[in-house]
């Protein structure tokens, strides 16, 4: 089965004006355009500096959450599926994608049925774990299995803990057998069998990080994370997503990584 953190390629999209308007859980001030197209465009070029060739595709300014392509698809070595997100107004994103997966994979699956968001998929190399949430329910989990099943990977369900918008927003596989997670879900014994680093209490934000061949990338602004991870023996690569965060995006949703 492919790996869970050996890239050749990552696909994005950049932000368009629109972005301003892109969903959010709180009420907080909007991203800047400007300052959000920047810290993309270093988003890139620590893919790059990981060793992975970037793809940008075009820009969808009709759907505000469209940078974030992670949501709307999964690519599992030569095997894409377009998934069905869950927030009503990221409906076209799915159809939007299709044509970028047909032209770069050998084989594109659909999720036809219920909705799952890309944010709510964990990859490991032993199987996919998909966490119910706001985003992701048990209709789409059961359709997601389906279009996963060629890859031979297991599709195993578990539960998003309350308040958290998507599953990857409190963990990140960082080993073959290794995840990085907060306390909150790392006590849900979700991990089982696993190697668990568990985040620094205060610094939960961190915890949307991505390994990418022998580098994990992770947002500046946490030190305490970016001390265990070093101490730990990861070579770290910091990127600044603040805008992202500001519409509940991190660094995981803004790429979909893949060794097609």
């Amino acid at each position: 089965m492919p790996s869970s953190i050996h890239f050749s390629l990552a696909l994005v999209r950049p932000p368009t004006p629109s972005v301003v308007d892109g969903l959010r859980a709180d009420e907080g001030p909007d991203p800047d355009f400007a300052a959000f197209l920047d810290e993309h465009v270093s988003y890139r070029r620590a893919l790059e500096a990981a060793g992975v060739r970037v793809e940008e595709m075009a820009p969808l300014n009709a759907f505000p959450d469209a940078v974030f392509v992670e949501d709307a698809a999964l690519c599992l070595g030569s095997h894409a599926i377009v998934l069905r997100p869950g927030a009503p107004s990221r409906f076209g994103e799915a159809e939007a994608i299709t044509a970028d997966l047909e032209a770069r994979f050998a084989t594109v699956a659909r999720v036809d049925d219920g909705f799952v968001d890309g944010g709510d998929i964990l990859v490991t190399d032993r199987e996919v774990l998909v966490g119910l949430s706001a985003r992701t329910n048990a209709a789409g989990a059961k359709a997601l299995a389906v279009a996963v099943a060629p890859t031979g990977r297991p599709v195993r369900v578990v539960t998003t803990p309350p308040d958290v918008l998507h599953f990857k927003t409190d963990c990140a596989v960082i080993g073959a057998d290794v995840i990085f997670s907060t306390a909150r879900l790392a006590a849900s014994d979700c991990f089982d069998g696993y190697d668990v680093l568990v985040c620094p209490s205060g610094e939960e934000a961190a915890a949307n990080m991505i390994r990418v061949n022998d580098h994990v990338l992770m947002r500046t602004g946490f030190p305490k994370t970016e001390a265990l991870l070093r101490d730990s023996g990861y070579d770290v690569i910091t990127v600044r997503a603040d805008e992202a965060a500001r519409i509940d995006g991190g660094l995981s949703c803004m790429s979909l990584r893949c060794a097609p």
